[in-house]
């Protein structure tokens, strides 16, 4: 076997690891309630040491939130991988509204029992809340290097990680509530469309920026 492949096989191993924890501690936690769940159960349920355990997720908080991990940095990605002419905010856009259609869970508008089970574990639970803040700054941040750093760079993300953080909250608040994604799929794309309206005659943009 080639030394790439070892590696392959090594970071393939190494994720699917991470995902087996988290999975693991996010079931015990929808079980029992956050802070009813040790990070002993957690390494006894995994059949792992507690040392292995913290070699993968520093804190309990971790293992919670590991599912927004790849979602970190996807604004920039989404930026960073547009196409020729295509502005960021009308890339961001299109992210947005295809991910409404797919009912992808990061948007809030997913009925799915699960989902909705994990965003009430997540969203009721103060030291999770306080730890999602070091995720979007580092969203930002990652944001506003992909807009050309610098204070533009760094405002225009600040405006944008907000207003994503918004629209996926009130979605989310109005499923929580009881109404069906399908039912609030229309006012979610209006709202991101007028979101993405604003945030568009206020950021001056450079070439691509029609719709």
């Amino acid at each position: 076997m080639r030394h790439d492949q070892e590696t392959g096989l090594r970071e393939r191993k190494k994720a699917r690891q991470y995902q087996a924890l988290s999975d693991t501690a996010i079931t015990l936690f929808l079980t029992h309630g956050f802070d009813r769940v040790s990070v002993a159960e957690i390494a006894a349920a995994a059949h792992v040491s507690k040392p292995t355990l913290f070699r993968y997720f520093p804190t309990k908080e971790d293992l919670a939130l590991h599912r927004f991990a790849d979602h970190e940095d996807e604004p920039a990605r989404v930026v960073t991988a547009r196409a020729a002419g295509v502005s960021p905010l009308r890339a961001l856009r299109g992210h947005v509204l295809d991910g409404l259609g797919r009912r992808d869970p990061v948007t809030g508008l997913s009925d799915h029992p699960q989902v909705l089970a994990f965003h009430r574990l997540l969203y009721g639970t103060p030291s999770l809340v306080a730890r999602m803040y070091g995720y979007q700054q580092r969203s930002e941040a990652a944001l506003a290097a992909a807009l050309g750093g610098g204070i533009e760079g760094a405002l225009a993300a600040g405006q944008i990680v907000a207003v994503l953080r918004v629209l996926a909250l009130e979605n989310w608040r109005r499923v929580a509530a009881g109404e069906s994604a399908d039912a609030v799929y229309p006012d979610a794309v209006a709202a991101a469309e007028l979101a993405f309206g604003r945030l568009r005659t206020g950021w001056r943009e450079g070439p691509g920026d029609t719709q």
